[in-house]
Parts: structure tokens; sequence; C-alpha cells
């Protein structure tokens, strides 16, 4: 696990420039069984390209992964990964989404957006979303890496849809894992090699954001109830700050059959309208 030291680095740059690289942290077994399984679901699930620029012609995604095997759990819970991811929101995010970006040869640039652009807020604003990009593959200005526009997280708008900007390539070495701030002006890069650019999209939102793939409905409570207990936390099976979540007042983790000891806010007294 990261330290403190390094922890308030990788935090000063995020807060600085918007992003993060923290180089070569994933297990390489793990790398290894996340590229096996994904090669798998790609054939099973016959997956093929999207329709529309956004989501690349050339490029294959699979989304809602935790719901395709035991494997993907380990995801959202990095000890490597999630220290950081709570330093930008806070212990109580939540996954957003969590899916892979298969981007093949001949595949054009994406359009660069901000993650948190549909939300009806000012910017610059305090951290809504905080997304990483997990390399399964190295990551190369070639071959598509993700391109990036240090410190436009501070800007006071998000991208026209289409328009270009200036930017630069976040490459990194397999296993290593790229984070940044929602508002950060980014996209996949043009793949201009002959292999594949494999990458895991694992997405956080701010406790109080709705999430964008809808957790509790998209993963069946058969498969949410034998999830370790953070990563009930994670897909949504708790309560934030003692009210935003909660079900009559219980935690939603009592529907999977646990005792909750969430103290909610009309406990402290407080809260009241």
């Amino acid at each position: 696990m990261l330290d403190a030291a390094a922890l308030d680095a990788h935090a000063a740059r995020m807060a600085k420039d918007g992003y993060t690289i923290l180089e070569r942290v994933i297990p390489p077994a793990l790398l290894d069984a996340l590229t096996e399984d994904l090669a798998r679901l790609t054939r099973e699930l016959d997956v093929k390209p999207a329709r529309n620029d956004f989501e690349g012609r050339r490029t294959l995604r699979i989304y809602n992964l935790l719901v395709h095997g035991r494997v993907w759990e380990q995801v959202p819970v990095c000890p490597e990964v999630l220290p950081v991811v709570e330093r930008v929101l806070d212990p109580g995010c939540l996954v957003s989404s969590l899916s892979s970006i298969d981007i093949g040869p001949g595949e054009t640039a994406q359009p660069i957006h901000a993650d948190d652009q549909l939300m009806p807020i000012s910017k610059p604003h305090v951290a809504t979303v905080c997304n990483t990009m997990w390399a399964l593959t190295d990551f190369t200005e070639g071959n598509g890496a993700t391109r990036i526009i240090p410190g436009s997280h501070l800007h006071d708008s998000s991208p026209a849809y289409g328009r270009h900007y200036d930017s630069i390539p976040a490459e990194m070495p397999r296993g290593s894992v790229l984070v940044w701030h929602g508002s950060l002006w980014h996209g996949g890069g043009a793949n201009r090699t002959n292999a594949r650019r494999i990458g895991i999209a694992m997405n956080y939102c701010a406790g109080w954001i709705r999430q964008q793939e809808n957790q509790q409905l998209g993963i069946p409570r058969e498969i949410a109830r034998h999830f370790p207990p953070r990563l009930r936390e994670l897909v949504g099976y708790g309560v934030y700050n003692g009210l935003i979540g909660h079900i009559d007042k219980h935690s939603p983790a009592e529907l999977l059959g646990d005792a909750d000891p969430t103290t909610m806010v009309w406990d402290y007294g407080t809260g009241r309208s």
C-alpha cells in the first residue's frame, strides 16, 4: 500500500494537475487474471463495437463487470488505488461504473470531454467524480493512451463537444493506473498501431451523487450478498453521512441480511426540518 507521504504527493498532484499516475501498482497475478477473464467475456458475450464516435467504432466495451465473475470484485477495493480516490472524494465514495475499454487498431481519437459535464453545477467545483483507468496493456501515444489536458479541472466550463484541444498522452506501462478528477478534460487516444490498447475504467462518485451505472438494480442481490463488506458499501449498500441512501431510516445493507451499525443523522439530534 502507499504510505502517507506517497498519498500526500498524489493528492497534491490531483489538486494541481487534475490527474496522477500510479506506476506498476497492480499485482501481476491480478493483472493476468483480469486480462484472461476479459478475453473470455469478449468471446462469450460476442462483444461488438458501438456505432458512435464517443464509445468508438473500433472499440470493444463491456459494462457492469461486477456481475461477470469474482475476479472483478478485487478492482474497486484495490488497496493501491482506492486510498487515492478517497483523498479526492472521501471514504463515503461509491462505485459509479466498472467497464472495459479495448481500443482496436485504426480507432480515431475520442472527443475531449469531462466526465462530470452533464451535471448542472457551476465550475470549478468540489470533486463529484474521480475516475481511474487500469492499464492491462502498455499505454502509449501510438496505441491510444488516454489524452489529458493538465489543470483543466480548474476551468470554469466544460469542453465543447467535437472541438479540437491540444492535449498530452497519459503514457504508462502495463499494471499502472491513471487517476483523474471528474472535471479534467480528456479523451481516449487514436490507435495507430496493429495491437489493441486494453484498459479497465474503474469509476467512482461522491456518496451524494447518482451513480453512472445503477449498481443496486444492475447487480442481482444474490451476487451482492457475497461481496466483502467494503465492496458492498462501494456499490451502495450503506448510508452516506447518516442520511443519504437510507430506507425508512434503515441502511440498505439490511437487505443483504446484515445488521448495520450505521448511526442515522436523526440519532445525532441533527437534521431536523
